[in-house]
């Protein structure tokens, strides 16, 4: 019995997606969609933080995960590369006008959330206040700016007054935003790795070969090792926790997209079994 079968039959019950931060390691979000949508596993809400909530805006729009994960492969590092548009230092290192830009072009234009074909909300962080702003009207592409605006990598993002910053300080993986847009099942998919892994950790031969992060790398790093208990407190409250094992790839390498949606394809998979199992149930 298919999964849609399932759950056209237990009265359709709502499944929400929540798609957590990572930065490169959030590619792996493609391949978590591209197996859910070959397994016939619908998605009825999206909540996105940060690289969450541009894989999340892109699928609320196209549903096509195939197409998301032909564009990322294909583009090489010097696409990539010139995703960065340096901006003043004192505002922050990144513009954020070239990656929006590239959006844009695969949305279809600067559309509002009324034009996404599944609902969707995204998470940003007041900058002065340190609430959780969650967004799911207006523009996209300006919502989904100010989910990615990393604090000192990315200049800050003005949005109805406030001054926004990446939602990954505040809902690292939006478990609470999905469940209130109306969500009765949640699969949250979280590329964070736990920092005191020892799995994810470098031998002392490794550790002679690495060189000195760099300012990307260090305040990624920073956030996510202070971030991570809310993280693992968001997957608790998911009905399924997909996370993929991405923590050998470098925060910054967008250029390794085939190996990371490749690795959010096996977790998936072996997600799937607790998935229809749970899914039955409702």
């Amino acid at each position: 019995m298919g999964l849609a079968l399932m759950s056209a039959i237990s009265g359709r019950k709502k499944i929400g997606l929540a798609l957590g931060g990572g930065a490169a390691r959030g590619l792996a979000h493609i391949g978590v969609l591209s197996v859910l949508e070959k397994e016939d596993v619908p998605v009825d809400l999206i909540a996105g933080t940060s690289i969450g909530s541009v894989v999340g805006s892109l699928y609320a729009r196209l549903k096509s995960a195939d197409y998301l994960k032909t564009a990322v492969v294909n583009m090489d590092l010097r696409q990539w590369a010139h995703l960065v548009d340096p901006a003043l230092p004192h505002r922050g290192l990144i513009k954020g006008k070239r990656i929006i830009n590239l959006l844009k072009a695969h949305l279809g234009g600067d559309i509002d959330f009324k034009g996404l074909n599944i609902p969707f909300a995204c998470v940003a962080t007041d900058i002065f206040t340190g609430d959780e702003i969650v967004i799911n009207d207006g523009k996209v592409l300006e919502a989904v700016r100010a989910s990615i605006s990393i604090p000192a990598v990315f200049t800050v993002a003005k949005w109805k007054n406030r001054y926004l910053a990446d939602g990954g300080l505040v809902n690292p993986v939006p478990v609470s935003v999905v469940r209130k847009m109306g969500a009765d099942f949640i699969i949250a998919v979280n590329v964070i790795p736990d920092p005191s892994d020892r799995r994810h950790q470098p031998t002392e031969e490794q550790m002679k070969k690495i060189k000195e992060p760099n300012l990307l790398e260090t305040v990624l790093r920073s956030i996510y090792i202070t971030t991570f208990a809310l993280t693992k407190n968001s997957l608790k409250m998911a009905d399924v926790g997909i996370e993929p094992h991405v923590g050998h790839i470098g925060v910054a390498e967008f250029h390794r997209a085939s190996d990371l949606v490749y690795l959010g394809e096996i977790a998936a998979q072996d997600a799937l079994p607790e998935i229809k199992r749970r899914l039955a149930r409702l």
